[in-house]
C-alpha cells in the first residue's frame, strides 16, 4: 500500500511511500498485542510494595491476658493481625512482575498494532524535518498543520534527535520514539503514528529481521 507523504505545513508533497504489506498488511492477532501490552505494563512495575507481619511489628510480647477464666477468646499477642496496631495478614511483599515472551511474537504484536492503524487511516508520513534548537512552539505549530493539536499523538523518527525529542518532551499528548524501540502499548495508545520518512524502511527492517 502506498501513502502520500507531506511537509511539516500539512501540504501534499507529490511523493509516495510503499508499505510493506508484510508488516503493515498482515492480519492483526490481538492475543499477542494483548500478551505485549500486559508485558510492557508489567514491566513498569516497581514491586516495592511491602507491609510488616506478625515477627516484623514492634509490641510487647508480654500475654495479653490470662488463658482461662475471662470468657473471652484466649489471646497471646499484641502483634497478632486481629488487634489494631498488629502485623498485616498474607500482606504484600517485595516481588518481580516482570515476564518474558517470544521475540516473534513481540514483533507479530507490533506489526498487528501498525496493521490497525493503517486499516482506520490513522497512519501520516510526513517528510524528515529536524529543528535549530528544542522549540515546543514550533512542535506545536507542526502538530497544528498536521491537524491533530486535539490528538494522542506517536512520532516516530529513525534515530535519537536531541531538539525534536526536547521540542515534544513537555507536551502531554505527543511523543517521540525511536523506530528500533517503537512497542505496541505506544502505538495502541496513540489516536495517530506519524512516521517520519526515512523512519519507514528502519522501521520494517526491524520487525522483518
Amino acid at each position: 500500500m502506498k501513502l502520500n507523504v507531506i511537509d511539516i505545513k500539512g501540504n501534499d508533497t507529490g511523493r509516495q511511500v510503499e508499505l510493506n504489506d508484510g508488516v503493515f498488511g498482515i492480519v492483526p492477532n490481538d492475543h499477542a498485542i494483548y500478551l505485549d501490552v500486559k508485558q510492557y505494563l508489567a514491566n513498569q512495575r516497581q514491586g516495592t510494595h511491602k507491609s510488616k507481619d506478625k515477627s516484623e511489628v514492634t509490641a510487647s510480647t508480654k500475654k495479653i491476658k490470662r488463658q482461662k477464666g475471662t470468657g473471652t477468646a484466649r489471646a497471646g499477642s499484641l502483634k497478632s493481625g486481629t488487634r489494631v496496631g498488629g502485623g498485616r495478614i498474607h500482606g504484600p511483599r517485595p516481588r518481580d512482575y516482570s515476564f518474558k515472551l517470544n521475540k516473534k511474537l513481540k514483533k507479530l504484536a507490533r506489526m498487528s498494532a501498525l496493521a490497525y492503524k493503517l486499516k482506520d487511516n490513522n497512519i501520516t508520513i510526513i517528510e524528515s524535518f529536524n529543528f535549530e534548537k528544542p522549540n515546543t512552539k514550533e512542535f506545536n505549530v507542526l502538530i497544528g498543520a498536521l491537524n491533530m493539536a486535539d490528538k494522542r499523538t506517536l512520532f516516530v523518527v529513525p534515530e535519537y534527535n536531541k531538539n525534536i525529542h526536547l521540542s515534544a518532551r513537555n507536551l502531554p499528548k505527543s511523543e517521540v520514539m525511536i523506530a528500533s524501540d517503537l512497542n505496541t502499548y505506544q502505538i495502541m495508545k496513540a489516536a495517530r503514528v506519524v512516521l517520519v520518512e526515512n523512519s519507514v524502511v528502519k522501521l520494517e527492517e526491524v520487525l522483518t529481521a
